[in-house]
């Protein structure tokens, strides 16, 4: 027995010296291979840099209200297009599929409701949805039919007995974190505290329950296609209207329709799509959320390196030495069809700019995550400026409006400059407006060799 006691004693302190320290201070994190940011497919990279941030040498009025000046931004990668019919189109059929799978869940139809962890045996109450099993949208099953038919429009609304899913219920939940508030030690929502004459010293600290600062969106996420018709009188576009979203033929062209909370609730959900992939990988990091580009970001990406031309392709002009137009949007006043184009067309058909970003000039303009303000430049801090605010329903009209960029295929060519700046407002979708995302780069820039970027660490 005193034998087994002294043997366990020397087994017990070799393990231990094993995993010793020696007491010096080392870090929390195993040693682990070096991270390297993928690249996202479908985008492109963008290096950090500087700019003179401001209006153009046509702005004249703007130029007595806005002072150009130097900013820096972090890299970061760029949807390469705008975002299409087709990929917009994904998120839409997600939104469905999860409703109907929601239903046919609590309608009690095997195979829905994943209940039980079947390696662990831990139970799931209420449980997770399956996405396994196929949807049979067209089943024999009465029971699988009641479960799915509120999703469709009801008789006396089908055109022509046609039977459609109504776009009206497709809603999309998503919950994202105020970190504006909690910075601001916000206790209650509404409530404003006398932080100057308080001290910085003296800030409250935040609150007990972090959940307060937890914000919920509830959001529509099918484009509203009568945008083609309402933007415009006595113009004919009711084909678009009728087609453009979901027909085949429109598939790779830009997604149009979508308002500024839509655009926002597809990048929360492009976040989540890969961080599910992600999470199912073992030993897999994290990356950064999708979202839309800061007005700063969006002209730095569309300048493409280059500091003091007008536009995303370098030079003064609208057209090549041969005489084409290289974007579209609206010439000769008023000549549509002369620079290829009649509204919207297929994403990429003009060449990109430095970077590879195409259509960052015409075809739409897109969204950014910045609320306009005339002087923001004035008072925005001069790395990573943006000036935001997430504005209410219940807000004055004037707190809704946010900075889109790039002019569309409507527009003449000032709208089109990398400094032009427009607004409009959040909850308000235009059949001229889309957008595309961004993923912020984690680390300093592209090409960086983590073994060779310490004379310490590598």
């Amino acid at each position: 027995m005193k034998r087994l006691l002294v043997l366990s004693l020397v087994v017990l302190t070799l393990v231990g010296c094993t995993n010793t320290n020696q007491g010096e201070l080392v870090g929390v994190r195993k040693k682990t291979k070096q991270f390297y940011h993928p690249d996202p497919y479908g985008m492109v990279f963008v290096p950090m840099g500087s700019y003179t941030m401001g209006v153009g040498g046509q702005d004249i009025t703007s130029g007595y209200t806005v002072q150009p000046r130097t900013i820096s931004v972090s890299a970061f990668f760029m949807d390469e297009t705008e975002i299409t019919n087709n990929e917009y189109r994904e998120f839409v059929h997600w939104v469905r599929d999860s409703i109907a799978r929601y239903r046919l869940a609590e309608a009690g139809i095997e195979g829905f409701r994943i209940t039980e962890n079947p390696k662990t045996g831990e139970i799931y109450d209420p449980g997770y949805l399956n996405w396994e099993t196929k949807i049979e949208w067209n089943s024999p099953e009465q029971d699988v039919r009641d479960a799915l038919e509120d999703m469709y429009l009801p008789e006396h609304e089908r055109f022509f007995g046609k039977k459609e899913i109504d776009t009206r219920d497709l809603f999309y939940q998503y919950f994202w974190i105020d970190l504006q508030a909690a910075a601001r030690k916000e206790f209650k929502e509404g409530v404003s505290y006398d932080y100057l004459n308080a001290g910085l010293s003296n800030r409250p600290q935040g609150l007990t329950d972090r959940s307060v600062y937890i914000r919920s969106e509830q959001i529509n996420v099918y484009p509203d296609t009568l945008a083609w018709i309402h933007d415009y009188a006595y113009s004919f576009n009711d084909p678009l209207t009728e087609k453009y979203f979901w027909h085949v033929a429109y598939d790779n062209y830009p997604v149009v329709g979508v308002n500024w909370n839509q655009a926002k609730a597809f990048c929360v959900w492009r976040t989540e799509k890969l961080n599910r992939y992600i999470n199912s990988q073992k030993g897999e990091t994290t990356l950064s959320e999708y979202r839309l580009p800061t007005e700063a970001e969006w002209e730095w990406a569309a300048r493409g390196g280059n500091q003091l031309n007008p536009y995303p392709w370098g030079g003064p002009y609208t057209r090549t030495s041969q005489g084409c137009f290289l974007a579209n949007f609206k010439p000769l006043r008023g000549n549509y069809i002369a620079d290829g184009g009649l509204r919207t067309l297929i994403v990429a058909h003009y060449p990109s700019n430095d970077w590879g970003l195409y259509d960052m000039a015409g075809n739409v303009a897109e969204w950014t995550n910045s609320a306009f303000d005339p002087v923001s430049y004035n008072y925005a801090w001069d790395m990573n400026p943006n000036y935001t605010y997430n504005a209410k329903a219940d807000d004055p009209e004037i707190m809704k409006r946010k900075v889109i960029r790039g002019g569309s295929w409507k527009d003449i060519a000032y709208y089109l400059e990398v400094s032009t700046r427009a607004y409009e407002y959040q909850d308000t979708a235009k059949c001229y407006i889309g957008f595309r995302c961004i993923q912020p780069y984690l680390g300093r820039n592209k090409g960086d060799d983590p073994s060779k970027a310490s004379r310490v660490y590598n």
